[in-house]
């Protein structure tokens, strides 16, 4: 069965509803239904609607996630804040730490929030617009499962830790750069998984310190039993700067562990002293910068617009017909996914259970029922 569109609104109702079924507050539903469908209106299936099941409620039905969020402020200043999250819903915590962060940044010209025992936050670039939306700089990282191996070794050391930038511009959208500090992400061999797709040569490194092919699902099972590992940007070794994703990586690693006294590397892989299954226990920062306590934020717009449209504008590789920026493909995208998101069949059989599981079975039809 090929893909399926799915009208935006009743995908909408029907994460948020579901995310009440398991437990989730109404207004905490909604902020984890936006960040987790705002991925799919960018195109970034890796992190949309394929995790709906898998990533959250799976973890909340299995305990290792709480479905009602203890946002706890540990320490505040009028310019910073450390958060304790108590193993809630990621996207919450990211939310309400950023919207923290804003609103000193207001105040005072900057303002940081970082954030500790949290669980997945969705896609980093979500935290970034909310900051380039109130025109302020953004940025945001977090660490995660350790699955990305140090310049020169082969095991999985830290995680694939995004460094998140955004900037306002005067254009239709802002720069919003999100990337990991891996070549690629787990979530990417997720969806490979799904679509039976192999990986990239040199994204992946085995415990031979050869570089891994094959399908994606096979490495991802290599990567999750410690046999592989993944690769820094730069890719294996030094010669192309693999060390320049390292430091990057552990620049995130620092950020979302140090300042909230949080957890970082190994203790990140899901199990606690025990041995027993536990949260992902892992750890955020957010920084706002106004654009209006330097030399406003209209002009910060245009400038930033004047320096993308020059770069855009440079001259281009033969045969090739434009140059992006951050945020363009991801915008355009949105436009053209204006009647609803593509679920694939993979993803359409985990909507029915959870609808079925949910008792929402006589509420929401999707385009694939009137086919079965």
């Amino acid at each position: 069965m090929p893909s399926r569109v799915v009208d935006w609104k009743i995908i909408t109702d029907f994460v948020t509803e579901a995310f009440v079924k398991y437990g989730v507050p109404e207004e905490d539903a909604k902020i984890c239904a936006d960040v987790l469908l705002e991925s799919d209106h960018r195109g970034i299936e890796s992190h949309g609607v394929n995790r709906f099941k898998p990533i959250y409620l799976d973890r909340i039905a299995s305990g290792v996630q709480k479905p009602v969020t203890n946002f706890e402020i540990i320490k505040e200043t009028p310019t910073t804040a450390v958060v304790d999250g108590h193993d809630g819903m990621g996207q919450v915590i990211g939310y309400r730490s950023m919207e923290m962060a804003i609103k000193k940044a207001k105040e005072y010209g900057m303002g940081m929030v970082v954030a500790r025992n949290s669980c997945h936050y969705g896609i980093a670039g979500y935290y970034t617009s909310m900051a380039t939306k109130a025109g302020c700089i953004g940025l945001t990282g977090t660490n995660a499962r350790p699955s990305v191996a140090p310049t020169w070794g082969v095991e999985g050391m830290f995680g694939t830790n995004p460094f998140t930038l955004g900037v306002p511009t005067d254009e239709p959208f802002d720069f919003n750069f999100d990337g990991a500090t891996s070549i690629t992400q787990n979530g990417k061999f997720e969806y490979y998984e799904r679509i039976g797709h192999d990986v990239t040569p040199g994204t992946v490194i085995g415990d031979d310190g050869e570089a891994v092919t094959g399908g994606g699902g096979a490495a991802l099972k290599r990567i999750r039993q410690g046999t592989a590992a993944l690769v820094t940007l730069g890719g294996i070794g030094e010669e192309l700067g693999g060390y320049k994703g390292y430091g990057f990586a552990l620049f995130v690693e620092f950020l979302s562990s140090v300042l909230s006294d949080g957890f970082y590397g190994k203790q990140l892989n899901g199990v606690d002293e025990n041995g027993e299954k536990c949260s992902p226990r892992l750890g955020h920062f957010f920084i706002a910068i106004d654009t209006d306590h330097f030399l406003g934020e209209a002009l910060c717009r245009k400038k930033a617009g004047d320096i993308l449209r020059e770069i855009r504008a440079s001259r281009k590789m033969p045969g090739v017909e434009r140059i992006w920026t951050a945020g363009e493909k991801e915008y355009e995208i949105r436009l053209a996914r204006k009647d609803g998101v593509p679920i694939n069949e993979s993803v359409q059989g985990e909507l029915n259970y959870v609808r079925e599981q949910t008792g929402l079975t006589g509420k929401y039809v999707f385009p694939w029922d009137q086919e079965a």
